[in-house]
C-alpha cells in the first residue's frame, strides 16, 4: 500500500487532483464554519444586490443579493453528494450485470448487453436530460437520471475483463478443483477487476460532477434555493457581461473539480494499469 502511495504520489498532476479532491471533500463538510456567510445561503438581500468582488464579499454577491463564495463553498456539498450517489449506484448497476454477462456468456447476458450498447450509442447527456425530464426535477431524480445513464460503461468494461479473466488458468483451475461459481466470482474474479473498475470510478466522477452540472444549468437538477454550481451559472445568464463574477467563479469551480477528477484518475491509471499508460503513450 505504501508503495503505491509513493508511486502515486511521484506523479505531479495526479497529486494535485488528489489534493483538489480532497479540499472539496473538507470544504463540504466545514462548509458551515468556512463560509463567510452561511445564512445567505437561501436568504435574500436585495439591498446588496449583484454587488462586484469586495473585501466583504470575494466573489460578490448574486441577483438576490446572497454571497457567491458562500453559495460556492455549499454547492460543493451538492456536488459531492451527486458524484457520490450516482456514481456507486451506477457502478454497482453495472459491475453487477457486467460480471454476470461476462462469466456465465448465455443468450440473456448476450441480450443484455446490447442493451448496453444502445444505450451507449446515445450521448450520456442526451439520455440523462431525457431520463430526468420524465422523473422530474430534483437531486435524487437527477442522480437516478445520472445512475441509469452510466451505468452501462461500468457494464461493458467489466464485462469484457471478466470474458479475459475467467479463461485464465489460474480460474480454470479453480473451477476443476470443485470451487462453486460464487466462490470463483468473488474471490477469484472480482479482485481482478479491482484496477479497472478503481480507474473507470474515479475518471467517471468527473464526468458526472460535468454532466450534473449541465443538467442543473438546464432547470432538471437542484432547485432554488439550493446552491448547485450549474444552476447558479444559469441564472447568471442574464446579468452578463456586467455581473461577469456571478457566473465566473461557479463556473471555474466546475472546471478545477472536473479536471481534479481527470488528473487524479490519470494518476491512479498510470499505476494500476501500466498496460494503459504504455499503450496511450504510443
Amino acid at each position: 500500500m505504501w508503495f503505491i502511495a509513493k508511486k502515486f504520489l511521484q506523479d505531479i498532476s495526479g497529486t494535485i487532483g488528489a489534493i483538489i479532491v480532497l479540499l472539496l471533500i473538507g470544504t463540504a463538510i466545514l462548509a458551515p464554519i468556512i463560509a463567510p456567510f452561511p445564512e445567505d445561503v437561501s436568504r435574500a438581500h436585495i439591498m446588496t444586490r449583484l454587488e462586484p468582488p469586495s473585501w466583504n464579499h470575494p466573489f460578490g454577491t448574486d441577483d438576490a443579493g446572497r454571497d457567491v463564495l458562500s453559495r460556492v463553498i455549499f454547492g460543493s456539498r451538492v456536488t459531492i453528494i451527486i458524484v457520490f450517489f450516482a456514481t456507486t449506484m451506477s457502478g454497482v448497476i453495472g459491475i453487477f450485470i457486467g460480471v454476470l454477462a461476462g462469466y456465465y456468456s448465455s443468450w440473456p447476458s448476450i441480450g443484455v448487453m446490447r442493451i448496453a450498447d444502445i444505450f451507449l450509442s446515445l450521448p450520456q447527456i442526451i439520455l440523462a436530460l431525457a431520463l430526468a425530464q420524465a422523473f422530474g426535477p430534483g437531486i435524487p431524480n437527477l442522480i437516478m437520471a445520472l445512475s441509469l445513464s452510466y451505468w452501462p460503461l461500468f457494464a461493458r468494461i467489466v464485462y469484457a475483463e471478466t470474458m479475459t479473466i475467467k479463461n485464465r488458468l489460474f480460474v480454470e483451475t479453480t473451477i476443476a478443483i470443485g470451487a462453486n461459481n460464487f466462490r470463483t466470482l468473488v474471490l477469484h474474479i472480482l479482485p481482478n477487476l479491482l484496477p479497472s473498475i478503481i480507474v473507470r470510478t474515479t475518471i467517471g466522477m468527473g464526468t458526472t460532477i460535468l454532466v450534473a452540472a449541465t443538467l442543473g444549468f438546464l432547470g432538471v437538477g437542484a432547485q432554488p434555493p439550493t446552491p448547485e454550481w450549474g444552476k447558479m451559472v444559469a441564472d447568471a445568464r442574464e446579468y452578463l457581461p456586467d455581473a461577469w463574477w456571478f457566473a465566473t467563479f461557479p463556473g471555474l469551480a466546475i472546471f478545477v473539480v472536473v479536471m481534479a477528477f481527470n488528473m487524479m484518475g490519470d494518476g491512479l491509471r498510470d499505476i494500476i494499469d501500466p498496460k494503459l499508460r504504455r499503450s496511450s503513450r504510443k
